[in-house]
């Protein structure tokens, strides 16, 4: 078995991202053939190594007075949290149960963030009892609610202020900002919400947060994206006198997943950023201020592989319909479901077959009772055999858990991470077991 040449995106992950022994493609040193009979299918996959080279490059991109904070909504597995911490990240969450994971994780309080737009009381009380790092703010009603508890806990909640920027920001394959928006304080009743916040004597004020999309792959938007946040950084400090503790730039860098797309240019976004933090060098509004930027999906992405196994083939009125053993229950994303107007497919390969070209197109499927449960569609590589493992590539973010795990009660998949030529479960499979014993 020969390496593929670079000739489609899946052609140039697989050579970038895996390596090749004894004519099998392997995950670090590990063959997938011996992976997926370890544990079974199906599978997700994560390489280790690939997330230490994606941070890695990070580092290298962002100045170092930008601090790096994992999105945990990326994939909360306790393996990869622990992993980012013992870089010197910290942790942006969205939820309350995001941050019971990551304390139990070994994250110390003051080093998480708390974002998203609809939180509730009892999630408020509970970051604010354990003395977490930074509330982002995204409602007057949310400033409110959270100083009436910092109050009651006798305590002083800090706060920053997410800000949904104008046209100015916007960009991105999913935007979250420059529109009508759940998400955060229109930059028009910026003013307001920071009058409001100093007038909170339980509210100390840190800064701002902005977010304007996600799954950008242009230096040039997220540039735009940064620009704007130093914009919006030295009003708030003309309104309020004093410096910013801290600039929040979101995460929203992304990964190619489909025909067409390319990385993220680095190098020129490096150069870009360099130029960016020299011009507010000397700046008073900037003055010891802390920058953050929360990658999620360009950290953990790459590094992830959902393997399944074709259990049958069959034809139905001139289409071919390859079935395997996990669908859109696992990996909502990879079927479409999870936002795409127009179905595009993940990056797909038959790792029993990783070199040869494909002549013949079909459908993947899964095993769920829904036409919905399409994880490739006109699909061309080499025609699969009954018992072939294919991959689905750049499936380490908003995979697993993003996905209806409970649908039609098929179990849960595992999580296995290698490091180091070494392979670990650091999820289990689900049992039958577990799907009866709920509460009655």
């Amino acid at each position: 078995m020969s390496v593929p040449l670079k000739s489609t995106l899946a052609q140039t992950l697989i050579v970038d991202n895996f390596s090749f022994k004894n004519h099998e493609c392997c995950v670090g040193d590990i063959s997938v053939n011996t992976l997926a009979q370890k544990y079974g299918t199906p599978l997700f996959v994560y390489n280790l190594n690939i997330m230490e080279t994606q941070y890695q490059s990070l580092r290298k991109t962002f100045p170092l007075k930008v601090n790096i904070y994992y999105s945990v909504k990326a994939n909360p597995n306790r393996r990869f949290l622990e992993f980012f911490l013992s870089k010197g990240c910290g942790l942006e969450i969205a939820s309350g149960g995001e941050f019971a994971q990551v304390l139990q994780s070994g994250c110390q309080a003051q080093h998480i963030l708390f974002a998203g737009p609809g939180k509730t009381d009892i999630e408020l009380e509970f970051v604010l009892s354990k003395g977490i790092g930074e509330i982002h703010a995204e409602s007057l009603n949310e400033i409110r609610r959270i100083s009436s508890i910092a109050a009651r806990l006798n305590t002083q909640a800090k706060v920053a202020l997410r800000v949904n920027p104008n046209e100015e920001a916007q960009g991105g394959a999913m935007r979250m900002g420059g529109k009508p928006s759940q998400f955060g304080v229109d930059e028009e009743q910026m003013d307001e919400a920071i009058d409001l916040i100093q007038s909170q004597p339980s509210i100390e004020f840190q800064g701002i947060h902005l977010f304007s999309g996600t799954q950008i792959l242009d230096d040039g938007i997220l540039m735009n994206q940064y620009k704007k946040a130093m914009k919006i950084g030295k009003r708030v400090f003309l309104k309020t006198g004093m410096p910013l503790h801290t600039v929040d730039f979101g995460g929203g860098l992304g990964i190619p997943y489909f025909s067409g797309e390319a990385n993220l240019n680095l190098p020129r976004l490096e150069e870009h950023l360099s130029k960016l933090f020299l011009e507010i060098e000397n700046d008073p509004a900037f003055f010891q201020t802390r920058f953050v930027v929360e990658p999620g999906r360009f950290l953990v992405g790459p590094a992830g592989t959902y393997i399944v196994q074709v259990l049958d083939i069959k034809q139905s009125r001139g289409k071919t319909y390859v079935l395997v053993d996990g669908g859109m229950n696992h990996h909502l994303a990879a079927s479409g479901n999870l936002g795409q107007v127009i179905k595009k497919n993940f990056p797909i390969v038959n790792f029993n077959q990783i070199s040869e070209e494909g002549d013949k197109e079909f459908e993947v499927v899964g095993p769920l009772c829904t036409p919905l449960d399409t994880l490739g569609r006109n699909v061309r590589l080499p025609m699969p055999k009954i018992g072939d493992f294919l991959g689905i590539l750049q499936s380490g973010a908003y995979a697993r858990t993003a996905s209806p795990l409970g649908f039609l009660s098929h179990l849960t998949p595992p999580e296995v991470v290698v490091w180091k030529g070494k392979s670990e479960l650091i999820r289990r499979r689900g049992t039958f077991e577990d799907l009866v014993h709920d509460l009655r």
